[in-house]
């Protein structure tokens, strides 16, 4: 697990730096669009330290607005995850934000996502957030939170 944890503090690095150099070729790009690919960065970097494995980023689906911040397994479980991302510490909890618009978004896509496998089973899936403070002076903080909403606006969690 060390070599791992070693090539993940590594990759967190080079995004990093690679969004520092965004930043200087791209100036025009709002301050909440850069926050937000920072945070998905460091959400991306946490769950592989949680040993999650990201099989896709920003995932769209032809046919339906929208995207799929992350799709990643945890073991056997296909994880759909929205990242939401702050610049400090407000009333507002970040995780709030995915309202339900955004699950019923998330379910659709998700939805095309599987058909997009093509496998004979679907697997087992559910709905990750993962809400990200990325305070000036401080390092990302992440809070996960596992099957935060269900397949249907009818069951709670």
């Amino acid at each position: 697990m060390g070599a791992r944890l070693a090539a993940v503090n590594t990759l967190e690095k080079a995004l990093a730096w690679m969004d520092g150099k965004a930043r200087r070729r791209s100036p025009q790009m709002p301050a909440h669009l850069l926050a937000g690919i920072a945070g998905e960065d460091a959400a991306f970097c946490a769950l592989l330290r949680k040993g999650y494995t990201v099989v896709a980023r920003r995932w769209t689906a032809s046919n339906r607005l929208g995207d799929l911040d992350m799709v990643a397994w945890n073991g056997p479980i296909l994880c759909f995850i929205e990242v939401k991302t702050r610049t400090a510490r407000d009333m507002t909890p970040a995780e709030t934000a995915v309202d339900e618009h955004k699950r019923q978004v998330m379910r659709e896509l998700a939805r095309a996502y599987l058909l997009h496998l093509k496998r004979p089973e679907i697997p087992p899936a559910r709905f990750d957030v993962v809400s990200v403070y990325l305070e000036p002076g401080k390092p990302a903080d992440c809070v996960h939170f596992e099957n935060a909403f269900g397949w249907s606006r009818h069951r709670p969690g």
